[in-house]
């Protein structure tokens, strides 16, 4: 690997951290949701509400996340993301009542819903389109690391005392203090740079990231982000606008974050007892790393389009299988679990590892910023909407848990038809390439 390669690598592993604590304190509630439903004796409702708190946060983070990212560029902003995170987690551990939790919980949503803005953003921007599926895939890799070990804190701090949930969450402020720590070694963006007027130090940035001839690349950037300005929703993007909003709102509806932030009540449903509930959240947070590895290894080989098709219909198969299951009532074994372990495998590997990496490739420079905020919007309104409804619908009805895994094995099919027939392959092309391919001229 060539010097540049390996700086590329290392700012993008830097950046991408921000997604580990994405993962970490979303998933990380899964272990504390029902201490917190008992110590505040929350109904129904009002136990929707409380989880689903940092999503609401998270959806303010993602529609205005990237306006702060364009206007003072994305290194300060990621210095406060990760401020946030390590106060929400610090925070929600120590309080003693309902709407300081909420709260705490709210901020760390925000910064949920920034990092998944900005971090995508800046690794896109700079690495090489030779590597850009990879690197900015890293992010999701990350995420999804973040979950895994939130789920293992989970485990090992169940029972420690009767206050175990509190460290569960508290333990989120130490990577939160090693990411802010590391993101002095990082460069800002070009793209930012140039926008400012800045070439001369962003010459420096791409000097140390591309091999190729870097007075091209700025002029190709210039001439990106200092485009006449449009408005987003001006008619020009409307292809990338429909590609970002699409890929977002399947991937929610693919039920990831029902079964990543509900997976011990699930089994729980199923009859498992709870220890070993925690130990099977463990075995679907490993496989869901290991497959987006190689989602991570092959999406610049094999292209984003073929990754979502190839997954959306192994989901779909495990999910109703998953869903007659729940029609049946038939739990016996760890069918369910081998049922989940391989919806996982196919969710991981494509829209677990595509949906940010195409949200970041299809907006051209001068809509980025905000371009990326609509896809990061539409992902965690829906996340939002989903975590809220999923208990109601599970202990309300008999065969809630049913309906809901056949509502999503119905998505995920239309998810595939609908990459077939109207998505573009991004593989291989610059940012800017991509931008003048999907423009709508008038």
């Amino acid at each position: 690997m060539q010097k540049k390669d390996i700086t590329v690598l290392s700012w993008s592993v830097i950046v991408a951290l921000g997604g580990f604590l994405f993962g970490f304190d979303t998933a990380v509630i899964s272990g504390v949701e029902k201490s917190i439903q008992s110590l505040f004796s929350l109904s129904s409702f009002w136990h929707g509400f409380t989880i689903s708190s940092a999503l609401i946060g998270t959806l303010l983070g993602a529609l205005f996340g990237g306006w702060p990212a364009e206007k003072y560029g994305r290194k300060p902003v990621l210095f406060i993301i990760a401020l946030l995170f390590g106060l929400s987690a610090a925070g929600s551990a120590l309080v003693n009542s309902l709407p300081a939790f909420i709260v705490y919980r709210f901020l760390g949503g925000i910064a949920v819903g920034a990092s998944s803005v900005v971090a995508p953003m800046y690794i896109s921007e700079i690495s090489p389109a030779r590597m850009r599926g990879r690197m900015t895939a890293m992010f999701q890799f990350n995420v999804i690391f973040g979950i895994l070990i939130a789920y293992v804190s989970n485990y090992a701090l169940r029972g420690i005392n009767d206050n175990d949930w509190r460290w569960m969450l508290g333990v989120g402020a130490i990577p939160s203090f090693i990411y802010f720590f590391l993101l002095f070694f990082i460069d800002e963006s070009p793209h930012y740079l140039i926008k400012m007027g800045k070439e001369a130090a962003a010459a420096k940035v791409l000097g140390k990231v591309y091999s190729e001839n870097a007075d091209r690349r700025i002029a190709e950037i210039h001439e990106s982000v200092t485009q006449k300005k449009e408005k987003l929703f001006s008619g020009l993007f409307t292809k990338s606008i429909s590609i970002a909003f699409l890929v977002a709102m399947f991937n929610q509806f693919s039920g990831i974050n029902a079964i990543l932030y509900f997976a011990p009540r699930i089994f729980e449903l199923s009859g498992v007892p709870a220890a070993d509930s925690f130990l099977q959240s463990v075995v679907i947070g490993a496989t869901n790393a290991l497959f987006t590895i190689l989602g991570l290894a092959i999406i610049d080989k094999v292209g984003r389009k073929k990754l979502l098709i190839a997954g959306s219909a192994g989901m779909c198969i495990c999910l109703l299988l998953v869903a007659r299951i729940f029609y049946i009532q038939q739990f016996g074994g760890y069918q369910l679990l081998y049922l989940l372990i391989g919806y996982i495998m196919f969710f991981a590997f494509s829209t677990g590892a595509v949906i940010w990496v195409l949200i970041s490739e299809v907006f051209p420079g001068s809509v980025r910023g905000k371009g990326q905020s609509l896809g990061s919007f539409t992902h965690w309104f829906f996340a939002a909407l989903i975590t809220f409804l999923f208990p109601a619908v599970v202990e309300k009805t008999t065969y809630g848990g049913a309906h809901a895994f056949a509502f999503f094995a119905v998505m995920m099919l239309l998810q595939a038809i609908t990459v077939w027939k109207y998505f573009p392959e991004t593989k291989g092309k610059t940012l800017e390439e991509l931008g003048h391919e999907l423009l709508q001229r008038k």
